[in-house]
């Protein structure tokens, strides 16, 4: 798996990485959670992200991981959720970043990030201070932002962070500009959310909103482009992958075999500039109105 360079942080991040939402599930066994976190570091996707938010995600990866930590960038989401302490407070980012290592079971987080917070908390400055002490203390290595919109915006032009996250798929192509212009100031940039929920898979909307929103879309762009897809999961992926201003790009998922077709779709490289450009014109005329979700 080709590696890059995560801005001036000092890591290599995999271009294609793994995110741990669905390792938390406690529908899957501890043995199949297992075979999952391994056989993703065994395939080179060596980003594991996680979130307070994903359940027994933190636990598990800790559970499974901590022998191989050496081997892998871990990333995780911050800002709410502890017990006793308000949410999107300055104690509440500290102790979530310490109840964090607790359960990945490791001293130092490689890259923590605030949770899709707003751009008004990102400006009162509290948690975001909280990030930075915990790393100055060595809690963690790159303070980071992960969320979309103004408040993407806003964490890239206030210099306080290392790195960014934000959705980069087919009908979400918003944080294209702001992820390159990060990218140009020397931050590690993730994108998220690269398949916008397999819209291609479904003849009706589901029933989760931004889902449905992605569906919506989705049947709108495939009406303005000149070509069809023989496999629109591998063109997803390799367009996020590669888009400019991208360094890595995370997909989970529970299903070993789904984790070599993503890693085979996205060593296959860039796609061909041409159903590039096609992608970026279609976009260009049914998408200026779209609002990117949070």
């Amino acid at each position: 798996m080709q590696r890059r360079a995560f801005g001036h942080s000092g890591l290599a991040v995999p271009v294609l990485g793994f995110g741990a939402m669905q390792v938390g599930d406690p529908r899957l066994s501890e043995l199949e959670a297992a075979r999952l976190l391994n056989h993703a570091l065994d395939l080179g996707l060596s980003l594991i992200d996680t979130a307070r938010s994903y359940g027994l995600a933190e636990q598990r990866i800790g559970q499974h991981l901590a022998s191989r930590r050496d081997e892998f960038v871990l990333s995780t989401k911050v800002g709410y959720g502890v017990a006793g302490i308000p949410d999107w407070t300055y104690d509440c980012v500290v102790a979530g970043v310490d109840a964090a290592r607790d359960r990945l079971r490791t001293d130092v987080i490689d890259i923590v990030h605030l949770h899709s917070c707003s751009a008004d908390l990102l400006d009162e400055g509290e948690v975001t201070r909280a990030l930075e002490d915990c790393a100055a203390a060595g809690r963690l290595r790159v303070v980071a932002y992960s969320g979309d919109g103004p408040a993407l915006r806003y964490a890239i032009a206030s210099g306080a962070f290392g790195s960014v996250m934000a959705s980069v798929n087919l009908c979400d192509q918003q944080a294209l500009r702001p992820l390159a212009e990060a990218q140009a100031c020397g931050l590690g940039t993730i994108a998220k959310r690269p398949l916008a929920g397999q819209p291609w898979r479904r003849d009706q909307p589901p029933d989760d909103a931004a889902h449905a929103e992605y569906w919506r879309r989705f049947c709108q762009l495939r009406g303005e482009l000149g070509f069809s897809a023989g496999d629109w999961e591998a063109l997803a992926l390799r367009f996020a992958a590669y888009a400019p201003g991208v360094d890595c790009v995370i997909v989970g998922g529970a299903d070993p075999r789904h984790l070599e077709r993503n890693q085979a779709a996205v060593t296959a490289g860039p796609l061909e500039q041409s159903q590039r450009d096609a992608l970026r014109a279609a976009y260009g005329r049914v998408g200026a109105a779209w609002q990117g979700l949070v």
